[in-house]
């Protein structure tokens, strides 16, 4: 409703439709009360019915010329046009009332309804135009109750401005009232002139073609008006919408004409105001409905209302002849209103959906036409039935029965229609739905092959809520014949397909698609276990081979972690916290009928990104959602470290905020942290985000300068660090104080030791009895989603560290990923060995856990091996991250004893590529799977992880998680696209190229570093895309191969090798499974570079040469030279640091 309201235009658009309304309405309303006072049974009905048949004639009249003018000139300039007749038409109109020409004014009635009978076409036509086709509906909602808002108005003011000024008078001749009335004209100039000037506010939407011509001849013999009659004829869905909107307003008509007779025959009612205010009630339901139809149809076309409408509007007329009361016959006009509103709404929508843009004029005034004729042709028979003597109150039973006819035609024909609305209202209480791209939705006419991906049981629901077409889902036979469900699937048209009799229901979906149906499969084939897309079957490739049709990707998400997916309990937990799950369906453009499924899947993914990007808007920040958690688990055990005590929630949550209390006055917007993975570190990150701080945790294994620099890039005044920790690093040889200098520095041994047991008490109780929201209102104040929550300076394993800017936003969208592909379990533990400094310490082991609900287990060495095994043993963790490094380690130290990690069910390797050796020691010593994931820390950090595969026993459907040598799928919310380097063009799928990463994990860009950003984030098609500066390439399914990094390719002689595949190569032909190595390329004068390798092993350096020249190593592989190093550079994350490298190398060259 905001979005409409933005949009330049709307509010003088709608407000233009209610004067127009107000000023016609309260005409009409003057000429009816005039002919209650002086005329009454048959004789009033007729001369009531001629009333309304002078409104509706222009619009019969006029149907062509109307449209077309607002198919030849821009909508808003007719609308001015219409406003400046309605100012001369109101004039005169004024004029007769004070003359007391009751004639001229009865007839001005058809002059009025003239410029409203030019002005309607472009007025509907304009509602696409300005507000777009995925808000149709609801500008059509906000249309609906404007105007009924307007006529509502108009009823009440001229009835009543009527009645005061007649005075009471029950009988009066016409011109005697229209001169007591007179001043009431003034106020309908008053109303065109203001229409006037707000017509000159509205913005031209469209170019439209001036040149056109009117075949007036045509006109007149007949032949345009059949022309456009025809044309909508053709079009099924508008012929039959046009008729139900007509029908309900045909209706209408005759109702409105025909009460005020009956009231005043039968129930003894002579007060005009109290017969229209009973009336006007229906207008009130209309407004009401109207309101409700936009509200339930937003952002697409709802169709189940439009059964469920005419049923309401049956019952209403059932009920009206037999109402006495005015009470309970200003109820059933209440009713009719709102189920008239209800069918009403959405038929308008389908008119102007599926009505071509340069047509949409011409169709909008043949639907005008039609409803006019059907109305002056309803009113014509009012008019024969009271001539002949039939009684008003047997015309309403006749309606009645009309309205019968109407409800079970519109069941028959949308049964489907109505067993949608009444499921959604089933799922309205539990699911909020959102359609992205329903502009890419083909109109009524086309066939349409919807494919995406499938996350739950509700699948179908969602995505037929979201298209106003009827859909033909393809579904499993063994679920289609259970003979509770196959009455209900048959009436819904479904499909039945079976795995070996695949033949016939393929070729059914191409024949309907030829046909101009929807047909929806999911590629898949089985719901999804892991929150992944699985492999796309290519068995509608099959089915589109002869078809004539699109293919309309989407993406379901939101229904992960609902009670009927596939997820955990755990995650169906921790995914219900609100009263309504929010469920996106995103729609992409239209592909080609003949695309591959590898294709298909690839869009799918993209789509991804857009309702991953946002779903994460609605998103709170990061106190917010900690709050959230720890309030839902208090005495839960929330962290612990290895060799101290644990903490549950309610004691990490008293801690962060007694803390949060003395960072909140300290200096500079960012803070500076130097703490380990501890509980300490985890207490001191969040109470830095409580205090509205920018953390920047420091690198302590970095150079002092880089630390320093760090420092001062981000600005921060403040350092939180701990006496204990500071100590050990002066233990070993690294001197923080010159970070210290001209900067606050705070101990958390001092923050402790000054808070009292009092203060500590009452913080406890109040974290305790405070409901979340007041403590999210109170701590997480003046936080933003979209503000930088951390500063993380990359690992520098290629040059100097840069500051990558994280948003609460970022970091919430990585955990909510990753938790969804991990599907956390309820017994889950994550052991924390990664430093906090480091993008995956920070987001993966620390703040996804502790918001996810999941315990995580600190030590603050990732090299401490055993210590590591009796943090997992202890506290039975299951999840563990590590780098490859760092998992060598644990491979070979003998005191880490299998068992020790015996509860561990994946461990997930990340930060540098993962040794085959080292995953087969790992997996060989500890049974444990280990799965690779890659990113970095500007995709915060994780874009893609590997999991384990699983097979289902139903069906025995296997869904593929882990292929060997890749680095996974990538994580939901996010995708790659493959491009050459140079000219940034997509390259085919299995052809190595840069590597881009989308998603709405991407980072906000580099601190004070706009230039630099500028070079790695490039938008294409509406995606930020992340250059990694990785070369790779996707499969078919998917799954990303990293070749090396470009920066790691030696050049000689014109060729380009990669260093990473000459430390493969080398590490397989070495008999030291413990050797570590790296290549290094350096200057050559003969070649351009040449290759260097650096080996910590107890090798001969001329020997390990041969014996690859031996073994007939590719020869461009082979180093120029190799040396002997005692041990290889590392980073802290346990990453090679190539820069060290290549300084190790450059000497050793020089001095050999």
């Amino acid at each position: 409703m905001k979005a409409l309201l933005k949009i330049q235009g709307f509010i003088a658009f709608i407000s233009i439709a209610f004067i127009n309304a107000f000023v016609d309405l309260g005409h009409k309303i003057i000429i009816q009360n005039t002919l209650f006072k002086a005329y009454e049974g048959d004789t009033q009905i007729v001369l009531t019915a001629v009333v309304n048949g002078l409104i509706l004639l222009p619009f019969i009249m006029l149907f062509t010329p109307a449209g077309f003018l607002a198919d030849k000139y821009p909508k808003n300039r007719v609308m001015k046009f219409s406003a400046w007749a309605a100012v001369a038409a109101t004039l005169l109109i004024t004029l007769c009332y004070y003359l007391g020409w009751f004639v001229p004014a009865f007839a001005l009635t058809f002059v009025l309804a003239l410029q409203s009978a030019f002005y309607s076409p472009a007025k509907y036509g304009y509602i696409k135009e300005l507000v777009g086709e995925k808000n149709i509906t609801e500008g059509n909602g906000w249309i609906q109750a404007v105007t009924m808002v307007a006529i509502l108005s108009g009823i009440v003011v001229f009835s009543l401005l009527f009645e005061i000024r007649i005075d009471g008078v029950h009988q009066l001749l016409p011109e005697q009232s229209l001169q007591l009335i007179a001043p009431l004209g003034w106020l309908l100039v008053a109303g065109a002139l203001l229409e006037l000037i707000l017509a000159y506010r509205l913005p031209q939407t469209r170019t439209t073609d001036t040149a056109l011509s009117y075949d007036w001849p045509a006109y007149l013999k007949g032949k345009t008006l059949s022309r456009n009659l025809g044309q909508i004829y053709r079009n099924r869905t508008i012929w039959l919408s046009i008729i139900g909107v007509s029908l309900f307003w045909s209706v209408s008509q005759v109702m409105l004409a025909v009460f005020p007779a009956v009231a005043e025959s039968h129930h003894d009612m002579h007060n005009t105001f109290v017969i229209q205010g009973t009336m006007a009630l229906a207008g009130v339901g209309i407004m009401v409905g109207s309101m409700l139809a936009g509200r339930w149809s937003a952002h697409y076309i709802n169709i189940g209302l439009i059964p469920l409408g005419a049923v309401g509007v049956a019952v209403g007329l059932i009920l009206l002849p037999q109402m006495s009361g005015i009470a309970a016959q200003g109820l059933v006009f209440f009713l009719i209103g709102i189920s008239g509103a209800l069918l009403n709404v959405p038929l308008q929508a389908l008119i102007q959906f599926n009505a071509k843009g340069a047509e949409t004029g011409k169709v909008l005034a043949g639907s005008n036409f039609i409803q006019n004729i059907a109305m002056l042709s309803f009113l014509l028979l009012t008019v024969v039935s009271a001539w002949v003597g039939i009684d008003g109150l047997w015309l309403l039973w006749m309606l009645a029965l009309l309205g019968v006819g109407g409800a079970i035609f519109a069941i028959v024909t949308l049964p489907q229609a109505l067993v949608r609305v009444l499921v959604a209202g089933l799922l309205k209480s539990k699911y909020k739905l959102k359609v992205l791209g329903f502009e890419n939705l083909p109109k009524a006419g086309q066939g349409v092959l919807l494919l995406g991906n499938h996350i739950s049981w509700l699948d179908w629901a969602m995505i037929q809520m979201a298209c106003p077409r009827h859909i033909h889902f393809v579904m499993e036979r063994s679920i289609y014949e259970r003979w509770y469900l196959k009455w209900f699937l048959s009436m819904y048209k479904v499909i039945p397909i079976s795995k070996g009799k695949s033949r016939e229901a393929l070729s059914k979906v191409g024949e309907l698609i030829s046909a101009g149906e929807v047909v929806c499969l999911f590629p898949e084939g089985a719901i999804s276990h892991t929150g992944q897309i699985g492999e796309f079957k290519k068995g509608f490739e099959r089915a589109c081979e002869n078809a004539d049709g699109v293919i309309v990707p989407f993406y379901l998400r939101g229904l992960w972690g609902s009670r009927f997916s596939r997820s955990t309990d755990k995650m169906k937990t921790i995914r219900s916290g609100q009263m309504k799950r929010d469920v996106i369906v995103a729609y992409g453009e239209a592909l080609p009928v003949t695309s591959t499924a590898a294709e298909v899947k690839k869009k799918v993914t993209e789509l991804s990104i857009g309702a991953w990007d946002h779903y994460t808007t609605t998103l709170q920040p990061l106190p917010h959602n900690f709050i959230r958690t720890a309030k839902s688990a208090m005495s839960d055990l929330a962290i612990a470290d290895v060799q101290g005590d644990p903490l549950s929630y309610r004691r990490l949550l008293t801690a962060v905020i007694l803390f949060q209390r003395r960072l909140k006055g300290s200096p500079g917007k960012r803070l500076g942290l130097l703490l380990p993975t501890s509980s300490a570190g985890a207490i001191g990150n969040l109470a830095g985000l409580f205090a509205g701080k920018t953390l920047v945790n420091l690198n302590f294994t970095a150079a002092l300068e880089s630390q320093l620099a760090a420092l001062e890039q981000a600005e921060a005044e403040t350092i939180l660090t701990a006496h204990k920790f500071v100590n050990k690093l002066k233990a070993r040889g690294i001197d923080p104080e010159p970070l210290f200098e001209g900067r606050q520095v705070i101990y958390m041994e001092d923050v402790k030791a000054r808070v009292g047991k009092v203060e500590a008490l009452l913080t406890m109780a109040m974290v305790s009895l405070l409901p979340a929201s007041i403590l999210q209102g109170w701590f997480g104040y003046g936080v933003k989603l979209e503000d930088t929550a951390a500063i993380l300076f990359s690992s520098g394993s290629e040059g100097a560290p840069k500051g990558v800017m994280l948003s609460h936003r970022n970091i919430l969208a990585n955990l909510r990923q990753i938790a969804d592909v991990l599907n956390v379990r309820g017994d889950d533990c994550i052991m924390a060995t990664l430093p906090l400094f480091h993008a995956f310490g920070l987001t993966v082991t620390c703040f996804m856990p502790l918001i996810e609900g999941v315990p995580v287990i600190c030590h603050p060495d990732p090299s401490d091996a055993p210590n590591i095994g009796k943090g997992v043993a202890k506290y039975r963790a299951t999840l563990i991250c590590a780098t490859s490094t760092f998992m060598r380690i644990y491979s070979r130290n003998k005191k880490l004893h299998p068992l020790m990690f015996e509860s561990l069910r994946v461990a997930v390797a990340g930060a540098e590529k993962l040794d085959p050796k080292v995953q087969q020691a790992f997996e060989t010593k500890f049974r444990v799977p280990v799965v690779e994931g890659y990113g970095s820390t500007e995709t915060t950090p994780v874009a893609s992880v590997n999991l384990p595969d699983h097979l289902s026993p139903e069906g025995w459907f296997l869904q593929v998680g882990t292929r060997l040598g890749t680095v996974g799928l990538a994580l939901p919310g996010s995708t790659f696209r493959i491009v050459d380097p140079d000219t940034l063009q997509e390259l085919p799928i299995g052809e190595d190229g840069l590597i881009l990463i989308g998603g709405t994990q991407i980072m906000q860009g580099y601190l004070n570093n706009q230039q630099k950003t500028d070079q790695v984030i490039v938008e294409l098609d509406g995606v930020r895309w992340y250059k990694s500066g990785d070369k790779g390439h996707l499969d078919d399914d998917g799954f990303l191969t990293i070749v090396d990094r470009y920066s790691r390719f030696a050049k000689l002689g014109g060729e380009m090798v990669s260093l990473g595949a000459v430390e493969q190569q080398v590490q397989q032909r070495l008999s030291d499974d413990e050797a570590q190595l790296v290549a290094i390329n350096l200057p050559d004068d003969k070649k351009g570079e040449q290759i260097v390798l650096l080996v910590d092993a107890n090798i001969d350096p001329a020997g390990l040469r041969a014996l690859l020249i031996e073994q007939k190593l590719a020869p461009l592989m082979i180093p120029a030279k190799v040396f002997r190093v005692d041990g290889i550079p590392l980073l802290g994350s346990g990453k090679t640091n190539y820069p060290a490298a290549k300084l190790i190398a450059e000497r050793l060259l020089a001095t050999a």
